[in-house]
């Protein structure tokens, strides 16, 4: 049965109704479960692809849809991903000795000393905070790569993208672990909780200055940004209702020695504000739930979902509306869209399917799933991901990652060419040949990647499947695209294996390496 739509928006209702149809049974199979699979998830084995087609189709979105319902297996936080008086104070110390330092009446010798210190206590706390960030990103990639579900850490990571958040500027780990923590609790709920819980996050106050606010001195940013890039798109709004937005989230500020968010009544702008049409002494929460209450709104959200979990063109002027009216009358939550998203024809359309180039993430997460081997140690899987053009914690800038192309260039293509090379044969580099790679670090992951162990192959082409280059190719092909290679490079793969006789682990390792390396692999 087709879910219900409000048609209300121009369109004829016949339009509507005709739109967001459940996909026929009769069309469930390994292509369309592994479809799936691949977008609400990360990819997996050929087996994994089995335990879905065998479900109905309903049954297979309860999985990822309905992810609070199975056991969360993660190991428990950090010891550090909470708040700490301690560590407030130590950043409190060295702000109030520059302070000391410039107004005493210190000799040079001893400001030259004090100094010293001062450097090496900033010092401390950067790689303190450097190698706390550098286990989140790991233990993040570990739930993607195995956690049990898949759904909430793929949703973890577009609402990452969305309200992009640079470690760069907000620096506290805790901070960072506490935001993407939100998305991954609040992912699926419901858009205005959501949005609110986003503005009043302490790494956000930090990002975008809303914890600097005043009714003196209204910042802008946040104002500026829930409407531009997070909830309505350039062109539904003015610069009055920026302005008049930021008067009324003034008094959402931060509070260093708790580390939360407190809202300051003394800074407040209690006056008479106008946003989007709707006047009253408007405060933060009032000027979010006017935003999200705009048609705008779900269009905004739903085509950006849309974008990430189906196709990197957005939908037509038809289905755009469908996605919206289906939004809005699940009440704006995220849950029974995303079912209906999931269920829907045009999620499994053929322009749809195998069409989405993978981002550095997807790349590496599924590549360790099909290749049914563990990450690589922790500053390989993280270095893999950066020189590939996606570092987590540290999105580009407040608009996030572009996706789609911008993900290939010759560098990143290259890269993902060698990366391949490290994963299944254990040798390559991380970068792209000729590629400068600066750092410690970088040098450090390059030493570890080369001394990857090789994949283990037998789990993918048996012993007694090695006798035929064509059985070989189809098995491959099944496994790592879910389709067909063009006849070039299903050629290609010929010309490898049929010359060789009794092919062993390590012809198979470069067989694989080949498929990894063509267009077909780069997509999804």
């Amino acid at each position: 049965m087709a879910p219900e739509i409000s048609c209300n928006h121009p369109l004829p209702a016949r339009v509507c109704l005709s739109m967001l149809s459940p996909l026929p049974a009769s069309k469930w199979n390994y292509t369309t479960a592994a479809h799936l699979l691949n977008r609400a998830g990360f990819g997996g084995s050929p087996a994994d692809i089995e335990k879905l087609t065998a479900m109905t189709p309903t049954e297979a979105v309860a999985y990822f849809v309905d992810y609070e319902k199975i056991p969360d297996t993660a190991p428990p936080p950090p010891d550090w991903a909470k708040p700490d008086p301690d560590r407030t104070e130590q950043y409190q110390k060295i702000q109030r000795m520059f302070k000391e330092d410039k107004d005493s009446a210190k000799t040079e010798a001893e400001k030259t000393a004090e100094a010293e210190k001062r450097r090496q206590m900033v010092q401390q706390i950067q790689r303190d905070q450097y190698k706390d960030l550098q286990e989140m990103r790991f233990d993040w990639l570990q739930r993607m790569a195995t956690g049990p579900r898949p759904l909430q850490e793929k949703l973890t990571l577009f609402w990452h993208g969305h309200f992009a958040t640079s470690a760069v500027k907000v620096k506290n780990p805790y901070f960072m672990w506490r935001q993407i923590d939100t998305f991954r609790q609040k992912g699926t709920g419901n858009w205005l909780d959501l949005l609110e819980a986003a503005a009043t996050d302490p790494a956000m106050l930090i990002w975008l200055d809303q914890a600097q606010s005043r009714q003196a001195h209204p910042n802008e940013n946040f104002a500026r940004e829930s409407m531009e890039l997070f909830a309505l798109g350039e062109g539904h709004y003015t610069e009055k209702d920026v302005t008049e937005a930021a008067r009324a989230m003034t008094g959402w500020s931060l509070d260093r020695p708790s580390e939360s968010y407190i809202y300051r009544p003394r800074i407040h702008d209690n006056g008479v504000k106008t946003v989007l049409g709707k006047t009253g002494n408007l405060d933060g929460h009032d000027v979010l739930e006017i935003i999200v209450a705009q048609p705008q709104a779900a269009r905004f959200i739903t085509g950006k979902l849309w974008k990430f979990f189906a196709s990197d063109n957005p939908p037509d002027a038809e289905l755009a509306e469908a996605l919206a009216d289906n939004f809005r009358s699940g009440g704006n939550n995220f849950a029974p869209f995303l079912r209906t998203l999931f269920s829907c024809e045009e999620f499994y359309a053929k322009e749809v399917m195998n069409n989405q180039i993978k981002s550095p993430v997807q790349w590496l997460i599924s590549s360790v799933r099909l290749l049914q081997r563990d990450l690589p140690p922790s500053i390989v899987s993280t270095q893999m991901i950066k020189s590939l053009g996606q570092d987590l914690l540290l999105p580009p800038n407040v608009k996030g990652w572009d996706g789609g192309l911008s993900w290939i260039t010759t560098n990143t293509l290259l890269a993902r060419y060698n990366q391949a090379a490290i994963l299944v044969m254990g040798e390559g580099n991380l970068g792209a040949t000729g590629e400068r790679r600066a750092g410690k670090v970088a040098e450090r992951a390059n030493e570890m990647a080369r001394q990857l162990r090789p994949a283990d192959v037998e789990k993918i082409i048996s012993n007694e499947d090695r006798h035929d280059a064509n059985t070989i190719i189809a098995k491959l092909e099944k496994r790592f695209i879910q389709g067909q290679l063009t006849e070039p490079h299903r050629q290609v793969l010929r010309e490898y294996l049929e010359p060789r006789t009794d092919l062993n682990d390590q012809d198979i390792r470069h067989a694989i390496r080949l498929l990894m390396s063509t267009p077909e692999y780069q997509v999804t």
